[in-house]
């Protein structure tokens, strides 16, 4: 994900981000929907959206539920592309991440309750439902990487069990299948999956008929600043919301995706929001 609110090797950190808010509604009577580019989006509190992650583990009739995250980057990609936009919404939840996100919420008169970061809500998933015999299962990014995510997560995140890890590099039909049985066989209940959008929404949906996991989660980039190999954004520049400039300072192979998609996002809820105000005045 290209506007994580990241976090840096520091463990308290990790497991306690500032600046989000943690009241929640507990009996979801706040929880509500709204589309952004044709994208329906679950507007909740960070707790809330936990409550709900470990509501499907608690309630797994075989059949794997899928949760994924997206920001202007992975909007404009839906865009673009009618059928990634599908796979987007074959998920149950899909989570608002990132400023771009909030400010289309605004052009709807809507303030977001939270800033849905996927490397914040994992490790508050982690520590909300830590010691409930919960495990969980790494999916992406290079050999190398993935592995010292792993080390990082079993160290800091002791409360679930790490059921086992692996690359993301599966284009290899027989090597995909054997990974899968891997993962079936490792009995998580959560998979996190992390190889970059589009490539992980549709690997899960590709497989998620294969899969005996209860949850499976794309969480993008977050095995690299868990490897340490990214850090965060300094706390006044995502307070300014400009988190992706921290990323691309790190990443400057990502200047397109930034300096040309943001614009370009910003035309497109422009646009969308001409369109809505047209229907509302016929």
């Amino acid at each position: 994900m290209d506007d994580y609110d990241v976090q840096d090797s520091n463990a308290t950190t990790l497991l306690d981000p500032p600046g989000v808010s943690d009241t929640s509604s507990a009996d979801g009577a706040e929880d509500r929907v709204l589309s952004i580019l044709d994208v329906d989006i679950t507007d909740v509190r960070r707790h809330r959206a936990t409550e709900l992650i470990e509501a499907m583990i608690r309630q797994y009739d075989g059949r794997s539920r899928s949760v994924f995250f997206v920001n202007a980057h992975t909007l404009n990609l839906a865009a673009s592309d009618a059928t990634f936009r599908d796979v987007l919404n074959s998920a149950d939840y899909v989570f608002g991440d990132g400023t771009g996100v909030r400010w289309a919420a605004r052009l709807q008169d809507v303030r977001l309750k939270d800033n849905l970061v996927g490397t914040d809500l994992m490790p508050k998933l982690f520590q909300t439902t830590a010691g409930r015999g919960y495990r969980y299962f790494m999916l992406g990014a290079d050999r190398a990487t993935v592995g010292n995510a792993a080390r990082f997560a079993a160290i800091h995140f002791d409360g679930w069990t790490q059921a086992g890890f692996h690359h993301g590099y599966l284009d290899d039909p027989a090597l995909n299948a054997r990974t899968i049985r891997q993962i079936n066989e490792a009995a998580p209940h959560v998979l996190l999956v992390g190889m970059g959008n589009p490539r992980q929404e549709q690997w899960i949906q590709r497989n998620r008929h294969r899969l005996k996991v209860p949850v499976c989660m794309g969480v993008g980039g977050l095995f690299h600043y868990w490897a340490g190999d990214l850090r965060r954004a300094p706390l006044w520049l995502r307070r300014y919301g400009s988190e992706w400039l921290g990323i691309l300072l790190q990443q400057p192979h990502k200047a397109r995706r930034y300096l040309l998609g943001n614009p370009l996002f910003l035309m497109r809820i422009a646009l969308e929001h001409c369109k809505r105000v047209g229907r509302s005045r016929r």
